[in-house]
């Protein structure tokens, strides 16, 4: 038996964002490891599982959309990053870079890919001469690497990070307009039917914007922490970079043109906000979507039983192939297993005693709300099933309910300041000036998350001049 000083040990120690809260859940519930670098992080196959699952639901998204996988080299040439002056110097301060090879200084520096635009783009040029070769569309799974010199936090904020990044160029720019607009929406689906995470969608301002882009398209979550999180972004590059590095074409009258390009990326990032929006002070809750196992059964017997419990229970599993299931013989007590499964975040556990046998059931826990449920081994299949599409739902419907209700309608600066220190998501409306944008951060210490609407009729919250946007202001990580 165990004392309440051992369970605390094995338990989730912190209270929901608190400041330890998300790294004791990531740790303890086995997903990720420290490594000797700071900023670098262990995925854990329960974790990386979860990165699977939005890889193969996005490049099957993404086969629909007739975009081919590639893949590009992690290091680039100082004179290739320099190219575009406007993306070099968004990512400067945040680039690594290899200097010396064994004992040799290299002639020139190569940066550890922070982005990949420059060393695919100076591929493009050599690929495309003729409209015939438009449009080009292509994505790559790979890491990247960012030297934030803030504190580092697993999966939200880290040096080396996973991640899909895309680039088309197309032959117009409305082209490239509804190539992020696509995109966009394929995000919304992986958050929503894949993680079970609301989202906002909006574009980024003038200064938030990718450096280097005309427009940065964005999804920004709303977290019960009280501060917004950007999910993922599609830039519409414009000309910028097809003029940087001379990618050209000829049009169907022989006439030439430079592309228009688009970029956009989802990061493992994505895991972490759903981690962040589901999870409780037991532990992990995530998506049955993305869990592995997403069933436990844990047997219980005495010693007499033990033999034939374990024999019902090995039949329990296999009648349930279809799901991720384990079933869990370790040499423990029914309640550390059960405490342990909570922690680890598995969607539903299965109990199946001597009792349960007699009356061909089981005892089916769903680890979202604690709700118990007494099912019928026959009908097992089919309840789980259901039980499983319920909890995606309910997670949703849950997280969807915490925008709305602290959503709030804004008009003034100092009713502004008021909500922002009451951690609510807030929609008001902005001139457009970076001035007021500046304000809005520096005496709020929130800032302007995305635009959502323009051409309104009504006044900037800071300057109270007419307005010309629509926004969501809230603070962020």
């Amino acid at each position: 038996m165990q004392t309440k000083e051992e369970k605390k040990k094995i338990g989730i120690t912190f209270k929901k964002y608190e400041s330890k809260w998300f790294v004791e859940v990531l740790r303890k519930a086995e997903l990720l490891e420290y490594s000797n670098v700071s900023g670098c992080y262990i995925f854990k196959p329960r974790l990386y599982f979860m990165w699977e699952t939005i890889q193969n639901f996005f490049n099957e998204e993404l086969k629909k959309e007739g975009v081919e996988s590639a893949y590009f080299p992690l290091l680039i040439p100082e004179t290739l990053l320099k190219k575009e002056k406007a993306h070099i110097h968004g990512f400067e301060p945040e680039v690594a870079w290899v200097t010396r090879a064994g004992n040799k200084e290299l002639k020139e520096k190569l940066a550890i890919r922070p982005t990949s635009e420059t060393i695919i783009y100076s591929v493009y040029a050599k690929w495309i001469r003729s409209w015939r070769d438009l449009p080009l569309r292509l994505n790559q799974w790979c890491n990247i690497v960012r030297w934030e010199f803030k504190n580092p936090i697993p999966l939200l904020r880290s040096r080396e990070f996973l991640w899909q990044e895309g680039h088309s160029c197309f032959a117009s720019k409305e082209e490239a307009e509804k190539e992020i607009e696509r995109i966009i929406e394929i995000y919304e689906k992986v958050y929503e039917e894949i993680l079970a995470v609301p989202v906002i969608k909006g574009w980024k301002t003038e200064k938030e914007k990718f450096p280097g882009a005309i427009k940065t398209l964005t999804l920004e979550i709303f977290l019960p922490s009280g501060k917004a999180i950007q999910g993922c972004t599609a830039h519409n590059l414009g000309q910028n970079f097809s003029k940087a590095f001379e990618i050209k074409f000829r049009d169907r009258e022989e006439k030439e043109n430079y592309v228009w390009q688009t970029s956009w990326g989802l990061s493992t990032r994505s895991i972490g906000i759903a981690i962040m929006m589901h999870s409780d002070d037991k532990g992990l809750v995530v998506s049955p979507k993305i869990a592995n196992p997403q069933i436990v059964i844990i047997p219980i017997f005495g010693s007499k039983e033990k033999e034939k419990v374990l024999k019902e229970a090995e039949k329990i599993k296999d009648k349930l192939k279809e799901f991720r299931v384990e079933l869990d013989k370790r040499e423990y007590t029914p309640g550390y297993k059960f405490h342990d499964w909570e922690l680890k975040g598995a969607p539903l556990r299965i109990e199946i005693g001597p009792k349960d046998i007699k009356n061909r059931q089981v005892v089916i826990v769903r680890r979202d709300s604690g709700k118990k449920e007494e099912v019928k081994v026959k009908e097992i299949n089919k309840k789980i099933k259901e039980i499983l599409d319920d909890i995606h739902k309910s997670l949703y419907k849950k997280a969807k309910e915490f925008v709305e209700k602290n959503t709030v309608n804004v008009e003034n600066f100092q009713e502004l300041i008021e909500k922002i220190k009451e951690k609510k998501l807030i929609k008001t409306e902005w001139c457009g000036k970076e001035k007021c944008e500046d304000t809005i951060k520096n005496k709020t210490k929130a800032k302007i998350i995305c635009i959502f609407s323009e051409k309104i009729n009504g006044r900037c919250v800071c300057c109270n001049e007419n307005a010309s946007y629509a926004v969501y202001v809230a603070r962020s990580y």
